[in-house]
């Protein structure tokens, strides 16, 4: 995920939420075996093949030349003034205008308006069934690229999902805006994090369903921040019949 304007972000990028360590708690009712939990319910049914789209976000190539601007003006800043006015601004939404930006009001609002033209664009197709291997334990069968996020369990009975790193656990909700990277949409995320002296990773997983009912998002995204590795995914699919407006 980026931030408009040449600011760095998480996705999460792809639209993935910066949540801290006291997000909402959320208490998962009892587990019954065969009853997909509330957590997935509205975006997946069981046993049900569902086709999707592996994607990204595209603006029109117009907009190159303002984030080349902005660009050019955040190298050329020797005060530390555009990464403190980043840092400042809500994570997967345009900076608001400032005229140490680079641009004039007027490539602002153009820049907005192309922003606002952005769509998803599918790289690739694949399958995704949501199964439940044992009681209480489920997964997210993704067919080709999406292969990683099939090793990922969820577990009814603490809300978590289990990966080969740890425990992913609920943190807060997804409350996208009209104007985030993927647009106006709503949604759960799960967050793991290990921090050392040698490694510093994270691993999240998001699932979610636009405000207009039309598709639902799940995401996926690790990092290793101290090698620089960073593999996220964003896959666009159709809701469950029932969940549908």
């Amino acid at each position: 995920m980026f931030r408009p304007l040449c600011v760095v972000v998480l996705a999460s990028s792809l639209g993935l939420t910066q949540a801290q360590d006291d997000a909402a708690e959320n208490k998962p009712a009892a587990v019954e075996p065969g009853k997909v939990p509330a957590a997935i319910a509205a975006y997946l049914a069981k046993d049900k093949p569902v086709m999707g789209e592996v994607g990204a976000i595209v603006p029109p190539k117009e907009i190159n030349k303002y984030i080349a601007k902005v660009q050019a003006a955040a190298k050329a800043d020797t005060t530390g003034w555009h990464k403190e006015y980043a840092s400042k601004s809500k994570p997967g939404l345009p900076l608001p205008y400032h005229e140490n930006l680079g641009l004039t009001k007027a490539e602002y609002d153009e820049y907005l308006k192309l922003w606002d033209d952005r769509q998803f664009k599918a790289a690739q197709k694949v399958v995704l069934r949501l199964e439940e291997p044992k009681p209480g334990e489920w997964m997210v069968r993704v067919s080709g690229v999406g292969g990683p996020i099939s090793l990922l369990r969820y577990l009814s009975t603490q809300d978590a999902w289990k990966s080969t790193n740890g425990q992913l656990k609920r943190i807060e909700d997804i409350d996208a805006a009209e104007r985030s990277i993927l647009g106006a949409w709503k949604g759960k995320e799960w967050r793991f994090e290990e921090k050392t002296d040698f490694v510093w990773t994270t691993e999240n997983i998001a699932l979610g369903k636009y405000n207009d009912g039309k598709f639902c998002l799940l995401i996926y995204r690790i990092q290793e921040r101290i090698s620089g590795y960073d593999k996220s995914m964003v896959i666009r699919f159709a809701p469950p019949a029932a969940a549908k407006k």
